[in-house]
């Protein structure tokens, strides 16, 4: 690391020597994009800023540091690939592409090189590597670094580095070890939201470690029936937002789609979600990042309530419902007796027939009631009435 510090610490030498006069002379006083068109070098690279809409973005207060195309690294795209990202109707792909390119704040040579990768305006992460003694950023090597500006910096690379353009369904179908997972995101109508929505975290399950379910649950997870079980189990899979490996880890946790959270460590250099081993971690998704993990994660199951600790429930419930709606908040205790009443519907073990009956009656009359004092009256009956007859168990 000491070596190459000293080698990229020589190439940004270089670059102060070898860089033109004009942008050595007060370029710091010049924004990013006024140093770019300046240097004379980055004329495709500010017609498609121009296109994308991103000039006024990046002539602001910032900092932003740029890794910065040249004009000769965008004739390595494949031919007609800059005249299509070019028209109109690309325009978001092609602003897609150009904030990849971006890293909010001012990262300079000397802290690139403590960097194993960074977070672009994009959403997505750009990889960085020492090879050979040169800065890689993706597959684009760094040839003239810390030019600085008066809103952030630039470093001039020489590819253009593409941000994946995959969603999360099309990534882990192409990677071929997920067809279970996906198979079962369909069943469970989540496919369609893990494509168009996010962006997601998801900590995918293989083939194999699918496989490993004892025999006959997956079978009957997949039927019509356990539709719901089957897309709480793999909402439990599901994390909102981009979470990186080391954010991950630095969390601690992270709380599901499902509701419930899962703990996120690393014990002897092996990383696990709860007890899934990550086998590989941060792979990209136009709307989201996959971590591939090597068992199925399973939500606790919530812990059932006996009558007694019911009506202990139910007795709260009415105490503080009967000040509220004497103080005339009528909405707000129906609303308590009404969460109260589904706590104790979905928490209670063997409820009697006849009580769930009428507590689900009351819940869906009420819900056609105008009045909230008339909605907070039926509510409190159906309480009383589970009360009575569980009291009685």
């Amino acid at each position: 690391m000491n070596l190459f510090v000293k080698q990229f610490a020589a190439l940004a030498t270089a670059v102060t020597v070898s860089f033109s006069a004009s942008l050595s002379y007060s370029a710091d006083q010049k924004n990013i994009v006024e140093t770019a068109v300046e240097a004379g070098s980055f004329k495709t690279l500010a017609t498609a800023l121009q296109e994308a809409d991103l000039i006024s973005a990046l002539e602001g207060k910032g900092p932003f540091t740029v890794f910065a195309p040249t004009d000769a690294a965008f004739k390595k795209l494949p031919e007609g690939t800059l005249k299509t990202l070019l028209k109109p109707e690309n325009k978001s792909k092609l602003a897609a592409i150009l904030t990849y390119h971006v890293v909010p704040g001012k990262v300079t040579a000397a802290e690139v090189t403590k960097l194993s990768g960074a977070k672009t305006l994009n959403g997505q992460r750009v990889d960085i590597m020492t090879k050979d003694g040169k800065v890689m950023v993706d597959g684009a090597t760094v040839v003239k670094a810390d030019i600085k500006c008066s809103n952030g910096i630039i470093h001039v690379i020489d590819q253009v580095i593409l941000p994946a353009d995959k969603n999360l369904v099309e990534t882990a179908s192409a990677a071929g070890q997920f067809k279970t997972l996906l198979t079962a995101a369909t069943e469970a109508g989540l496919a369609e939201t893990l494509s168009n929505k996010g962006p997601f975290t998801v900590f995918a399950p293989t083939d194999k470690a699918f496989a490993q379910l004892p025999e006959g649950t997956l079978e009957s997870l997949l039927k019509p029936e356990n539709k719901q079980k089957l897309a709480a189990i793999l909402k439990y899979h599901v994390v909102a937002g981009r979470v990186y490996s080391e954010d991950a880890l630095a969390a601690g946790e992270a709380k599901t789609l499902q509701g419930q959270k899962v703990k996120i460590s690393a014990t002897g250099g092996v990383a696990k979600v709860n007890q899934a081993k990550i086998l590989k971690t941060d792979i990209d998704a136009s709307n989201g990042v996959i971590h591939v993990i090597d068992a199925v994660l399973m939500p606790p199951k919530d812990k059932k309530l006996t009558a007694s600790e019911a009506c202990h429930k139910i007795r709260e419930a009415v105490a503080q419902g009967a000040s509220l709606y004497n103080c005339g908040h009528y909405d707000q205790t129906a609303k308590l007796y009404r969460k109260t009443m589904q706590n104790v519907l979905t928490g209670v073990e063997d409820m009697p027939a006849e009580v769930s009956t009428q507590m689900r009656q009351a819940l869906s009359h009420s819900k056609n009631m105008h009045c909230a004092s008339q909605q907070a009256w039926t509510l409190r009956n159906a309480l009383d009435h589970a009360y009575a007859r569980m009291s009685a168990l």
